[in-house]
């Protein structure tokens, strides 16, 4: 480096280690950092110290350009401010460059999910095998009840393997769950989900009067040999791949948690409110449920194209 920008850069990576502690991999990293900054620079004729926002602006551009990812470019962004603020702190700049620059946006990963039709089998095996009378009968019953609620309601895989037993006292197509935080929300349930309820309520009673060492009664609705009582969520979550497996799909692709997005995505996808779906999958904040609006792209585009005036105009004129 010339313009002396090799020794303001030196000079820096002796502060962060002495005064801030910097690891030998991070003062390595921004120092590389930086030498891609001066490289850059100097293709604009421009000093490292004279640098202003809008040559480090078209810096993080061409990153972008050049497809170097959200966290890598933010990374970059994160050695310059430092630099910068050295910079100002040693009276070698009377600004700070990178003050007004944003950060880049991290594009947040999209959920997996799982067709209705990869959810209708995956319902259809799990009810032909509850069908089948013999000693296994109960724990292919508690699969279906299961994947019934789970879903009906969406709920949290944690909230669903600790429901109460007093579920099966209850009437009516609503569901009370206590979720994060200790709040309850209300849920409903399908028809199918209540009738899956019922069976497995009796099939749970029959077995325990027919007991001959009958077990103590549980507090829990899936009750388990487990620490909590209950049935583990893991255990769950590998039970449901190997449904997977026998009704056909991948179950790499298939767990508790992705069934609960199936349920938000199916519901936005059949016209039902952000709002609504929101409070069904007890999120506090709209923003943890905006994950979603990927699937109400088409449906909005359709809506337009169908209700909008102009969209109905511009048809007549086709």
């Amino acid at each position: 480096m010339k313009d002396m920008s090799r020794v303001h850069v030196e000079a820096f990576l002796e502060m962060m280690s002495a005064e801030r502690g910097a690891a030998v991999n991070t003062l390595q990293s921004y120092e590389r950092d930086l030498d891609d900054l001066h490289s850059f620079l100097s293709e604009r004729k421009v000093r490292m110290t004279e640098a202003g926002s809008n040559d480090l602006g078209a810096y993080l551009s061409g990153l972008s350009r050049q497809g170097f990812k959200p966290s890598s470019q933010a990374r970059r962004l994160s050695a310059m401010r430092q630099f910068y603020k050295f910079l100002y702190a040693e009276g070698l700049r009377t600004d700070d460059p990178t003050g007004i620059l944003d950060a880049p946006k991290k594009g947040r990963a999209l959920p997996k999910t799982m067709g209705v039709d990869e959810v209708t089998r995956l319902l259809a095996r799990a009810e032909q095998e509850a069908a089948v009378e013999g000693p296994d009968q109960l724990q292919h019953l508690r699969m279906l009840v299961l994947l019934e609620l789970l879903y009906a309601t969406g709920m949290r895989v944690s909230e669903l393997v600790s429901l109460p037993a007093k579920v099966l006292d209850q009437e009516g197509r609503f569901l009370m769950i206590r979720g994060k935080g200790n709040k309850e929300r209300l849920v409903p349930l399908s028809q199918s989900a209540i009738a899956a309820l019922k069976t497995y309520g009796r099939r749970q009673a029959l077995e325990a009067a027919n007991a001959k060492q009958p077990a103590p009664e549980s507090p829990w609705l899936f009750p388990a040999a487990s620490k909590q009582g209950y049935l583990p969520r893991q255990v769950f979550a590998r039970d449901l791949k190997d449904l997977a497996i026998r009704a056909g799909l991948s179950p790499s692709l298939i767990s508790p948690h992705v069934m609960r997005h199936a349920f938000a995505s199916h519901l936005l996808a059949n016209g039902a409110d952000l709002r609504v779906v929101q409070e069904l999958l007890g999120h506090s904040d709209i923003s943890t449920t905006q994950i979603y609006t990927h699937v109400l792209e088409e449906r909005l585009h359709q809506l337009v194209q169908t209700h909008h005036p102009l969209a109905k105009q511009a048809k007549k004129q086709e």
